[in-house]
């Protein structure tokens, strides 16, 4: 199956999917980028040049808060949702249900 482009239509799909991730548990940017892949069967796959720059919107936004943690010689940055993150996924996702159902109501 041919993944899913890094632009154009579904632009805002990796924040979702970033928001949605971190609901459950905070995670470092690298594990996010395989969690999305694994999640979603390697359909949805965009890379560290997307998802970094997006992590780091998302926490001056308010959104995520952040804390670094040595790991093997080095740190890892570990993203955590804020509550008004919490109400970012709430809208985005009810704005992704609206736009699936159109979707589907549209290739009928």
């Amino acid at each position: 199956m041919k993944s899913v482009g890094k632009t154009g239509f579904l632009t805002g799909l990796p924040e979702l999917l970033i928001l949605r991730l971190l609901q459950d548990q905070e995670m470092y940017g690298y594990e996010i980028v395989q969690a999305i892949a694994q999640r979603s069967g390697g359909v949805v796959t965009p890379g560290e040049a997307v998802v970094y720059p997006l992590l780091r919107t998302l926490e001056r936004d308010g959104d995520l808060k952040s804390r670094p943690e040595p790991a093997d010689g080095r740190t890892r940055v570990y993203y955590a949702l804020t509550s008004k993150g919490v109400r970012r996924l709430f809208d985005q996702t009810d704005q992704w249900t609206r736009v699936a159902k159109a979707i589907q109501q549209a290739l009928r």
